[in-house]
């Protein structure tokens, strides 16, 4: 068992554990070669077990590495070691963000003012287009898994072992609980993710930060998701400039090719809604980064996985819903054995190859955003039973798992620690209620999990 002065591969000194999750421990440490503090997570002995993840794993660490944005975490490690008590430590070493995790700010303010928001967006869309550029889809992003910073800067954290794993079932021993209430209609279905999947969900927490609650809920985690995939968003104030509501209608739409096209286009609204500038124009294609190795990159344009739209969102589920219905008791069974303290509700998804984009990218410059250098350091269905607005249920729900392709599909893990640490695509908006009133400070959890491994 891991425990402070413990020192991997004959380096990385584990000073603190600063989070802990379903994939594993966070350790701010220290690396005693180069003389700085690194955040270093730890997987879990159950994953560690399958060579082939760890193979994966070990891939995507090196796509990760490749990537260079002040809003991503940077990588820089990951190996294997023999502990005292004859286990295994396999771990990734990224650098050590201190910040406070969005979920935080948002419980403490119950929600956040238009201009903060729309910043917060901005630079979430643009880190995440630096990783759609890579050929890396996030999956999970969440108000946990952004970190605001002193200064204002946003960094988006845990990319990692949720593409590296590969569930097949949901009654898998080694299944990953995934985020429910900010998970998109595709990713609930267990279809094919995209970009457009990660703007999907950063729609999500743009309503979570502008009401203080996330678009939809329920009496748990297979409800949720069958609202992500029926259900519209109860329509937001009119207090809200109408921008920014077109903004959140737009990364919300059920059809991933009524959303914006990048996040790029998706950061522009964000600052335009506040400038009272015009919309952007929609980017089109794929565009690529840089390739992290022979075969190893896979492009992936916002709105590539999903060409059918919300006509499609019900064939698939029927049989999926029925199994997962059965296996709800042993799920929480499996998600308490699994998950760290204070998590989001989850729902284990099955996994599907994703749609490899066209051949040849083309090299796009991203509106108002660039990739920089940073310095290291910084759905027919059966009824579900319960209390739910949705009528229907249903859903082969997918979040956190990995999907794969001929080669490595990218995203490893990435995370941080809490500031307490010493250390550290378009369409028309949909319509729905009247507007609600102001939620009030005690409604249902935003994403309570520590910004830490998935």
């Amino acid at each position: 068992m891991l425990s402070s002065e413990v020192v991997l591969s004959g380096r990385y000194r584990l000073d603190e554990r600063v989070a802990t999750g379903g994939m594993g421990d966070v350790w701010r440490a220290s690396d005693l070669i180069l003389g700085r503090q690194v955040a270093v997570k730890v997987l879990l002995p159950a994953l560690v077990s399958d060579p082939d993840f760890i193979a994966r794993f070990r891939a995507e660490a090196r796509i990760m590495a490749a990537l260079r944005h002040p809003g991503i975490v940077q990588v820089f490690d990951c190996g294997a070691d023999d502990l005292p008590d004859g286990g295994r430590a396999d771990y990734l070493v990224m650098e050590f963000v201190a910040g406070e995790p969005l979920s935080k700010r948002i419980e403490a303010a119950g929600r956040l003012d238009v201009a903060e928001t729309m910043s917060i967006v901005a630079q979430a869309a643009a880190a995440l287009n630096a990783a759609h550029r890579g050929g890396i889809v996030h999956r999970d992003v969440k108000p946990s898994n952004l970190l605001v910073q002193e200064d204002g800067t946003v960094v988006l954290v845990d990319f990692g072992v949720a593409r590296s794993t590969d569930i097949t079932s949901i009654t898998s021993t080694n299944a990953v609980p995934g985020t429910a209430l900010y998970m998109a209609p595709e990713q609930a279905a267990g279809r094919p993710v995209s970009g457009a999947t990660d703007i999907y969900a950063l729609g999500a927490v743009t309503y979570c930060c502008l009401t203080g609650s996330p678009p939809f809920t329920g009496d748990n985690p297979l409800q949720v998701a069958v609202r992500h995939l029926d259900d519209e968003p109860p329509e937001l104030s009119h207090d809200i400039p109408e921008a920014v509501r077109a903004l959140v209608s737009r990364a919300l739409a059920k059809d991933p090719l009524e959303r914006f096209t990048s996040g790029a286009a998706m950061a522009e609204a964000a600052r335009t809604a506040v400038t009272g500038g015009e919309p952007p124009t929609a980017m089109a294609g794929p565009v690529a980064l840089r390739d992290a190795g022979p075969g190893t990159r896979t492009d992936v344009p916002a709105g590539a996985a999903v060409a059918d739209g919300r006509q499609r969102r019900r064939g698939p589920l029927v049989g999926a819903a029925a199994a997962m219905l059965v296996a709800l008791v042993g799920l929480g069974a499996a998600l308490a054995a699994t998950r760290g303290v204070g998590e989001d509700p989850a729902v284990n998804l099955p996994a599907t190859s994703p749609t490899t984009a066209p051949s040849g990218p083309v090299d796009l410059p991203a509106a108002n955003e660039q990739i920089t250098s940073v310095e290291p350091g910084r759905p027919d269905r059966p009824n579900v039973p319960g209390n739910s607005p949705s009528a229907s249920v249903s859903a082969t729900p997918s979040v956190q798992p990995s999907q794969t392709v001929n080669s490595p599909t990218p995203t490893a893990g990435v995370t941080t620690a809490p500031p307490t640490s010493a250390a550290p695509t378009t369409g028309a908006p949909p319509t729905t209620s009247a507007p609600p009133d102001p939620p009030a400070t005690s409604s249902p959890p935003l994403d309570p999990e520590v910004p830490a491994g998935g």
